[in-house]
């Protein structure tokens, strides 16, 4: 009859592993998201609203899609230093996870304290983290490294709206102003 080849029989041995990696760095929006639901559309209101920044649903949309890849990400990582447990993952996914906690710390920052300038300096670290994750998966997995790529891009995107926030919010004279009406 029909012989099952040996990647066919990895990869569906692999499923669920790669199922769980994609879904763990989820759960940090979904905790933020129970928690702070009412807190979150008006985030970026008022005042100090710049009329670039996306509305929190599309932060919402992006984050859901950069942590997916993330996950698939450290997915490739644990599969390709031999899956399971052991000293070659500490480094890798230790740092993996180190970043993704700072990563949730950031959605709560921006959502439900409303701390811009604390954000930022969180956002920073995160920088550094993911690039040096992406430093060290490189050798691992290629495509992992690169998969971090367009998470970096956002961080960039994201660490800007903090940074404006934080002025607008410790520089009033930076705040757009409602316009007077001139009288005849």
């Amino acid at each position: 009859m029909f012989s099952t080849s040996p990647d066919l029989a990895s990869s569906r041995r692999m499923w669920p592993q790669g199922a769980i990696f994609v879904a763990l760095p989820h759960l940090g929006p979904i905790m933020v998201w129970l928690f702070a639901r009412h807190q979150m559309p008006g985030w970026c209101k008022g005042l100090r609203k710049l009329p670039w920044c996306p509305p929190h649903k599309a932060l919402l949309l992006v984050w859901t899609a950069i942590y997916s890849v993330m996950g698939y990400a450290s997915y490739l990582v644990w599969r390709d230093l031999g899956g399971g447990l052991g000293w070659p993952l500490v480094l890798p996914l230790g740092l993996y996870a180190v970043q993704l906690t700072i990563s949730w710390t950031v959605l709560i920052l921006f959502f439900t304290a409303d701390n811009p300038g604390l954000a930022l300096l969180h956002l920073l670290l995160l920088y550094g983290l993911v690039a040096s994750m992406a430093l060290i998966w490189n050798p691992i997995n290629k495509l992992a490294a690169l998969l971090l790529l367009p998470y970096l891009a956002w961080l960039t995107m994201t660490a800007v709206i903090a940074y404006h926030l934080w002025m607008d919010s410790h520089c009033p004279e930076h705040q757009p102003q409602p316009k007077e009406e001139k009288g005849d």
